[in-house]
């Protein structure tokens, strides 16, 4: 059973500066409205990031332990689940993140391979058959308003471009 179903737990919040973590309170806990959605440091008053309920601190003398916390949290890797099983897969340094991009970049290729060329199916078998062969790429790209559309070959073309350049950026804030 999903452990932050059950109760409310505070979000966790980090300041990369003072390298100290702190639990916020529910927003649904606050009644008199006067606190914003962004939390500040109460040490030096910069902006803390939410890192998920999840996370775990380093030692406060750990630099490079932080500085790897907050590679993560630049290119988008936080400590969010549902409390069952854990976050999934958090790189252990900055090489093993690179890897992990770069594994994420080969897998949108495949992708975006797939879609430059893919002849569009005639027959409803074709369909069928491309759809048991090859949903792992057909269902990724998402259609507009979740409706059930027909995606181009130029628009899935676009779609992994763009999800490969945003991993690429990702990669060259960390190096």
């Amino acid at each position: 059973m999903c452990r932050y179903a059950m109760v409310a737990y505070k979000p966790h919040y980090i300041c990369f500066e003072c390298r100290k973590t702190f639990k916020r309170r529910l927003f649904m806990d606050i009644r008199k409205g006067n606190e914003t959605p962004h939390a500040k440091c109460p040490q030096c008053g910069e902006l803390m990031a939410e890192v998920g309920k999840d996370f775990k601190a380093p030692a406060k003398n750990a630099i490079k332990e932080w500085q790897h916390v907050k590679q993560l949290y630049i290119v988008g890797i936080r400590f969010f689940s549902c409390g069952c099983s854990g976050p999934g897969y958090i790189p252990a340094d900055k090489e093993a993140l690179i890897k992990y991009l770069q594994d994420t970049i080969e897998q949108y290729n495949k992708g975006l391979d797939f879609w430059r060329n893919r002849i569009e199916p005639i027959t409803q078998a074709q369909k069928n058959r491309e759809q048991s062969l090859y949903g792992k790429y057909i269902n990724k790209v998402p259609t507009e308003g979740g409706k059930k559309q027909i995606v181009t070959n130029l628009q899935a073309i676009d779609y992994w471009l763009k999800k490969i350049q945003e991993v690429e950026k990702q990669i060259r804030l960390i190096k």
